[in-house]
């Protein structure tokens, strides 16, 4: 690989990001009938830089606030909890029905009854993102970060977000930080602006240096072919999914490394969850294996972030997609949709199947 990581960095992970809160039930209750709720700083982004901020290397986020909001203040004071910086233009909200930070109401499921997430994002003051607010010469120049990582999620919530996304891979691009970009494809993001999105996504992965996405994402966001997901036959498509990276290598030959998460729902509270990555010419496959879940949310994310990490600290290949397995698996045993390791152990006693208590 020709992949070279940048040294002296302020920021270990970099990430663009739409922050807001998420609610979610306690004890798997549904939204509808509850009136108790957990409340928590979210974003796909921010969920990614969480594995390495608490694994010890400083992150960012670059994103707006609302000016004088309870809500931000929240957010702000959340980050700065998770060793997470910010940088960013507070808004004037423009009165009650203006700006306001995103609220994702989300219902965890349990046994039989799916999770069910609803998105509240009307005014949402991130998708107004404009990159004449930050000075990238200062955050990729002086301070530097080792990897930018963008998603489709926030680069799909608006034209302003996608543009943001490509000045910003231009700038840190610039300076050698590595670009990495998870697909995150949403249908109901995309209705009606397909033509915009696919040009996009299609531009941004061009630059990107790390490519990740899950079972549909490459076909769905980049029109590769692959193979239908669904049912029983996750493990028996390894072959097919393989083909699906080797595909989409040739034709975003820049990118170094792939990466694709495996899901298999049995039902809400166990799953297959498996990973396939592609580090130059070097295949690593964790076969899907049962995983115990408290909360689905932010798997793929912290799939995203480990492998990150992993990357950034110079892993093997096969070293780092099982610590992207693992800490996927650890971000569905939280609440939470991030996953927070108290240190690396944490994260390998998952990948070894060692669930013994720690003395």
């Amino acid at each position: 690989m020709n992949l070279k990581l940048r040294e002296n960095c302020k920021y270990g992970v970099a990430a663009p990001t739409s922050m807001g809160v998420r609610i979610t039930p306690p004890n798997g209750a549904p939204t509808h009938t509850s009136n108790t709720y957990f409340m928590q700083a979210t974003s796909a982004e921010s969920n990614v830089v969480n594995i390495s901020s608490s694994l010890g290397q400083k992150g960012l986020v670059l994103t707006n606030f609302v000016q004088d909001s309870p809500i931000s203040h929240f957010i702000k004071s959340e980050l700065r909890k998770r060793n997470i910086d910010f940088a960013g233009p507070d808004i004037p909200q423009g009165g009650p029905w203006g700006y306001r930070h995103q609220f994702n109401i989300a219902d965890s499921g349990y046994g039989t009854r799916g999770p069910r997430v609803h998105n509240d994002r009307a005014g949402e003051v991130g998708r107004a993102i404009n990159p004449e607010d930050f000075d990238f010469e200062r955050i990729f120049g002086f301070e530097g970060a080792q990897i930018l990582h963008l998603s489709g999620l926030f680069g799909a919530l608006s034209p302003e977000t996608g543009r943001f996304c490509v000045e910003a891979a231009r700038a840190a691009k610039k300076y050698g930080t590595l670009i990495s970009f998870d697909l995150n494809y949403r249908a109901s993001f995309w209705k009606g602006r397909e033509t915009e999105l696919r040009e996009a996504f299609t531009e941004i992965a061009g630059m990107t240096d790390i490519l990740i996405g899950n079972e549909e994402d490459f076909q769905l966001a980049l029109g590769i072919s692959g193979p239908r997901t669904g049912g029983k036959e996750l493990a028996s498509q390894i072959e097919s999914f393989k083909q699906m990276i080797n595909v989409t290598k040739q034709k975003f030959p820049n990118a170094e490394i792939y990466g694709n998460t495996l899901r298999q729902v049995i039902s809400v509270q166990e799953h297959m969850w498996g990973a396939v990555t592609l580090f130059g010419d070097v295949w690593t496959v964790v076969e899907p294996r049962r995983i115990q879940i408290l909360d689905r949310i932010g798997g793929g994310d912290g799939f995203a972030g480990g492998l990150l990490y992993g990357i950034s600290k110079n892993m093997a290949p096969e070293k780092a997609t099982q610590f992207a397995w693992a800490s996927g698996a650890l971000a569905t045993t939280v609440l939470e949709d991030y996953a927070t390791p108290a240190d690396e152990d944490m994260v390998w006693s998952i990948y070894e199947g060692n669930a013994r208590v720690k003395r």
